[in-house]
C-alpha cells in the first residue's frame, strides 16, 4: 500500500472517530440538565476531538455587556470566572460581535489578544480557534479551542467546533430554562407554605378574641333590653359571620395540608340535604327566593362524614342563594346513575361566564374584580366544597349558559353498597 493510501486511511479513521465523539456528545447533551456537567463535558469533548491542549466557553452577560468564562479545561474555574472579557479589544469579543469563526495560529502577535487572562491563570495560548454559540440566530457566547498539538487549525476543525457549539448552545439554553423553572417552582412552594402558615396562624389567633366577643354579645342580647339589645344582636350577627370566615380558613388550610380527617358512616343523602335545606331556608325566604328539594322516597345511602359533606352542600347552597336575585329559585334534584348519586343544585341567578367555569373552584378566586364587586365572601367556599367532595371519593363541576342564565352545580358521590 502506498504512503498516500496509508494517509487516506488514517484520515478516514480520524473522521470516523470524530463523528463517533460528536454522536456521543449529542446523546449526552440531550440527556443531561446539570449545567456544570454539561459545560465540563462540552469543553472536554472539544479539546479531545480537535486534539488541542485546552478549550473554554465564554457566555455573554447582558447586564454588564461583557463575556465571562463559565468553563475551561485545566484551570481554576472560580478564578477564571472573575476575569471579564470585553467585547472590544479581545479575540473572543470579535468572534461574538461579528458572529463568525476565527482562526489565529499566532495568538501572541495578534493585537486583539487579551493577555490578562493568560497572565492570571498562567496559561500561554499559541494558537486559537473560536466559534460563536447561537440560539435562534442570537449569539449567546463563544466556544474556544487553544493550542493545536499537531499542525494548525483548519477548515475541518472549524466545521467540527461549529457543530459542537451549536449543540452546546441549545443544551445550555435548555438547562437554564429548567433551572429557571425549578427556581420558580421553589418560590411558588415557599409562597404556598407562607400562605398556609398565615391561614393556620390567623385562624388560630382569631378564635380566642372571637370567642370572647360571641360570649359577651350573647349575654348582652339575653340580658339587655331595647336599643342595647339591638346593638348586641348586630354585634352577635357580625361575630357569627366572622366565625364562619375563620372556620372556612381552617378547613381550607386542613384541606391544603391533607390533614383533614373524616368520620365516615352510612347515611342517607336525603337526610343530609334536607338538613342543609332546613338550615338555609330562612335565608332564602328573607331574599324572597324559593328553595326546593326533589329526591326519591327510598333512602340513597352514602358513606360520608355528615358534618363535612353537609358543609360542602351548605357552601354550594349559600353560593346559589347569594348570587340569585330576589324572587329567584334554587332547586336540588337527586338521582342515581350507575351506582352513583347525582345531586344537581340549579339556580336562576346571575350565571357564570363559560371561560370562568374552571376557575371558580380555585382558592380565593372570584369572577368579580375585588375593587368593584357587589357580593361578599372570601372566595373559598367553592374550593372547600370541591376539596370535601373529593375527599369522599366524589367529583364536582359547574355548568352555565352564561351571564344572567343561572348555574348548575353537580355533585357525584359513590352509593354505599
Amino acid at each position: 500500500m502506498s504512503p498516500s493510501a496509508d494517509l487516506s486511511v488514517e484520515s478516514l479513521q480520524r473522521s470516523v472517530a470524530q463523528l463517533e465523539r460528536l454522536v456521543h456528545l449529542s446523546v449526552t447533551l440531550n440527556s443531561t440538565l446539570d449545567p456544570d456537567r454539561l459545560l465540563a463535558f462540552i469543553i472536554q469533548t472539544a479539546a479531545e476531538v480537535l486534539d488541542c491542549e485546552a478549550a473554554s466557553i465564554l457566555l455573554y452577560d447582558e447586564m454588564r455587556g461583557e463575556l465571562f468564562f463559565t468553563s475551561a479545561t485545566g484551570t481554576d474555574q472560580r478564578k477564571l470566572a472573575e476575569i471579564p472579557v470585553p467585547l472590544e479589544g479581545s479575540i473572543a469579543g470579535t468572534i461574538f460581535r461579528e458572529n463568525r469563526p476565527l482562526v489565529i495560529n499566532d495568538v501572541a502577535s495578534d493585537p486583539r489578544h487579551y493577555a490578562q487572562v493568560g497572565e492570571q491563570i498562567r496559561f500561554q495560548p499559541r494558537s486559537l480557534l473560536g466559534v460563536p454559540m447561537c440560539i435562534r440566530e442570537k449569539v449567546t457566547g463563544v466556544l474556544e479551542a487553544l493550542n493545536k498539538r499537531n499542525g494548525c487549525f483548519d477548515d475541518n476543525d472549524i466545521q467540527t467546533l461549529s457543530v459542537i457549539a451549536s449543540q452546546a448552545a441549545v443544551a445550555i439554553h435548555n438547562a437554564r430554562l429548567v433551572q429557571a423553572l425549578q427556581r420558580a417552582y421553589d418560590e411558588l412552594s415557599r409562597l404556598d407554605k407562607l400562605k398556609s402558615d398565615f391561614l393556620a396562624i390567623a385562624s388560630h389567633e382569631l378564635r380566642t378574641p372571637l370567642g370572647v366577643i360571641l360570649g359577651y354579645a350573647t349575654f348582652l342580647q339575653e340580658e339587655a333590653q331595647g336599643e342595647i339589645s339591638e346593638h348586641a344582636s348586630a354585634v352577635l350577627a357580625s361575630a357569627l359571620r366572622m366565625r364562619g370566615i375563620v372556620e372556612a380558613m381552617t378547613n381550607l388550610n386542613l384541606l391544603q395540608m391533607m390533614t383533614l380527617k373524616l368520620n365516615l358512616q352510612a347515611v342517607a343523602i336525603q337526610q343530609i340535604l334536607q338538613s342543609v335545606c332546613d338550615e338555609l331556608s330562612p335565608t332564602a325566604r328573607a331574599k324572597g327566593q324559593q328553595l326546593s328539594l326533589h329526591a326519591p322516597p327510598t333512602p340513597i345511602m352514602v358513606r360520608a362524614d355528615v358534618e363535612k359533606i353537609s358543609q360542602a352542600f351548605t357552601n354550594l347552597l349559600n353560593n346559589a342563594i347569594r348570587f340569585t336575585p330576589g324572587e329567584g329559585e334554587t332547586t336540588l334534584t337527586v338521582s342515581v346513575v350507575h351506582n352513583e348519586v347525582w345531586v344537581e343544585i340549579k339556580d336562576s341567578g346571575i350565571g357564570i361566564p363559560k371561560s370562568e367555569l374552571e376557575n371558580i373552584f380555585k382558592e380565593f378566586y372570584q369572577v368579580e374584580d375585588h375593587m368593584v364587586r357587589r357580593y361578599g365572601g372570601l372566595g373559598v367556599g367553592l374550593s372547600i366544597a370541591k376539596g370535601l367532595v373529593e375527599l369522599h371519593g366524589g367529583r364536582i363541576w359547574a355548568e352555565s349558559e352564561g351571564p344572567g342564565k343561572g348555574s348548575t352545580f353537580t355533585v357525584v358521590l359513590p352509593v354505599q353498597a
